[in-house]
């Protein structure tokens, strides 16, 4: 198991130089912002973006496309199994698997966004990794995401020949919105009696109504703005004026947190999630929850897609495969 408590890397309330260095490069270039875009273009421009910025895929990794029966129809998902003829990483892949959700504010990003990150997991901890091309809004608004990731995790605890069989040990994980609907399924597999290793969840968003000062404070200039916040908003919870405050959007606001699996909770410094994902880590050990709390003092969010240039990105990516590979040794 990983190691529980609160920790912090670099610098409070100083971004990391190369992370100071990939803004100002973004704020020279001008480029566009996600909203300014449509929902078309702006699927095209984050998967252009990440094609660029994500860290290189290693090789001895098998990937395979499959679909299973879904609320809305035949639901993709990519299966990765590491390749390596002996070790851990073959005892392991018959033991164990880690459901993956990608992140971009559950309207952007799919399964070759995130692809490198998935392969890299697999390579690294030798586990098999599920990743979960889920409906996206705002043709599919919420809570169709949520759904596809139940149907996904119903159909991994059930030991499918495809991930290896019988599943002793089993995880979610996700970035950003991928990091929202980690929580969310964590949750349901503890009410469903699923059990769960792990759930390992990367700059979550947790709370729709919270009033947190690190949405304000880093409103603009970091990536991530408010500005793309709502837009995102907007096309995943279609028809809602008011924030939308039941657990499976807000998991924060969930009646208990008991009972639910050992958490990686990763937050970045500069990141207006931040807040929000520090109270959920403190709200899971308050619920007797154990807790692995990380927090990249001078990151940004989206940094595990930068993992390419930024060294807070590696980190992330390192705090993901450790936590795992903990839990599975």
């Amino acid at each position: 198991m990983f190691q529980a408590g609160d920790f912090s890397m670099g610098t409070p309330g100083r971004l990391d130089d190369d992370v100071a260095f990939v803004l100002g490069k973004a704020a020279e270039l001008r480029l566009p912002t996600l909203p300014s875009l449509g929902v078309a273009a702006a699927r095209t421009e984050f998967a252009h973006r990440l094609s660029r910025s994500n860290p290189p895929a290693p090789e001895g990794v098998d990937a395979r496309d499959l679909a299973i029966a879904g609320r809305g129809g035949p639901l993709p998902l990519r299966l990765y199994h590491p390749v390596e003829k002996d070790g851990p990483a073959e005892q392991n892949r018959t033991r164990a698997a880690l459901l993956y959700f990608h992140g971009g504010g559950f309207v952007v990003g799919d399964l070759e966004t995130h692809d490198s990150i998935c392969r890299i997991i697999a390579r690294r901890t030798g586990s098999v990794v599920v990743a979960v091309d889920y409906r996206r809004g705002p043709e599919h608004p919420y809570p169709a995401a949520i759904e596809d990731g139940l149907t996904a995790l119903a159909w991994l605890a059930g030991g499918p020949a495809e991930a290896g069989g019988t599943v002793p040990t089993l995880g979610v994980c996700g970035d950003s919105a991928g990091g929202t609907l980690a929580a969310v399924t964590a949750r349901h597999a503890r009410d469903r009696g699923i059990g769960l290793a792990a759930q390992l969840l990367i700059y979550p968003a947790v709370d729709q109504g919270g009033d947190y000062p690190s949405r304000s404070r880093l409103a603009e200039g970091h990536l991530l703005t408010e500005a793309d916040i709502v837009w995102f908003t907007q096309h995943y919870f279609v028809g809602h004026r008011q924030p939308v405050l039941e657990p499976d959007a807000s998991p924060l606001r969930a009646p208990s947190l008991a009972g639910l699996a050992p958490a990686l909770v990763l937050t970045a410094g500069f990141d207006p999630l931040a807040d929000e994902g520090k109270a959920y880590a403190a709200a899971l050990v308050a619920a007797g929850v154990p807790v692995r709390s990380v927090c990249l003092e001078g990151a940004i969010h989206g940094c595990l897609g930068l993992a390419a240039y930024l060294g807070c990105g590696r980190a992330a990516l390192d705090e993901i495969c450790a936590g795992w590979t903990s839990v599975i040794s």
